[in-house]
């Protein structure tokens, strides 16, 4: 009995498929190049590309997020003023210029805070005389917080006259207590939040 050798039907099909490849002919074709239309380049090494970048200019360093926006916090620090005054005065003892200058810095550094001053009198003469002597001294800071090139539009004036007082009582210290400016403001402040990036360089 004779055997006879058998091809695998894998390996035929193998070998008809490469006679097939080798009988076909195709043209050369050259490599197709892509039309770049974005902006891939990134000017302000924040990780964020040109085309996606809303904020182009961001500090290097700063903490970013998909639109290149550096990230914000806000500091809210607070000043006040607390003059005194004499009795039936609006002049300002010179003990506290330090503590109108203090406010003016402030308010130069916090662009965006303003400052309401309120005047207030003592309980000694007439209610309406008071009212006006409350401005009047509420006028005299505003007048020296505008001698620091602060804008008017920044600061109001209220004046309570003898309405609201801090002391009761008809002593000379009572009164000395309630012959007051006041003011308090709170500004805010931006400030970029800065992380470590692979554009970090560390100082040497």
């Amino acid at each position: 009995m004779k055997y006879g050798y058998v091809i695998p039907l894998s390996a035929i099909a193998l070998a008809m498929s490469v006679h097939s490849y080798a009988e076909d002919e195709y043209e050369y074709m050259d490599t197709p190049v892509a039309e770049q239309i974005a902006d891939l380049e990134d000017d302000d090494n924040d990780g964020v590309v040109n085309a996606r970048d809303i904020c182009a200019d961001t500090p290097i360093g700063a903490q970013v997020d998909n639109d290149g926006c550096g990230e914000v916090t806000k500091a809210e620090e607070q000043r006040q003023l607390h003059i005194l005054f004499a009795n039936d005065s609006y002049e300002i003892n010179p003990i506290f210029a330090d503590q109108i200058q203090t406010m003016a810095d402030f308010l130069k550094k916090y662009e965006s805070a303003s400052i309401q001053i309120q005047g207030y009198a003592s309980r000694v003469g007439q209610a309406d005389y008071n009212l006006e002597l409350s401005k009047k001294r509420a006028h005299a800071v505003q007048d020296k917080l505008l001698s620091y090139e602060i804008e008017p539009k920044r600061v109001e004036i209220v004046g309570y006259g003898e309405t609201r007082v801090v002391a009761e009582g008809d002593d000379e210290s009572a009164h000395a207590q309630n012959r007051r400016v006041t003011a308090t403001v709170v500004g805010l402040t931006q400030q970029v939040v800065e992380e470590w990036t692979i554009f970090t360089t560390l100082e040497k």
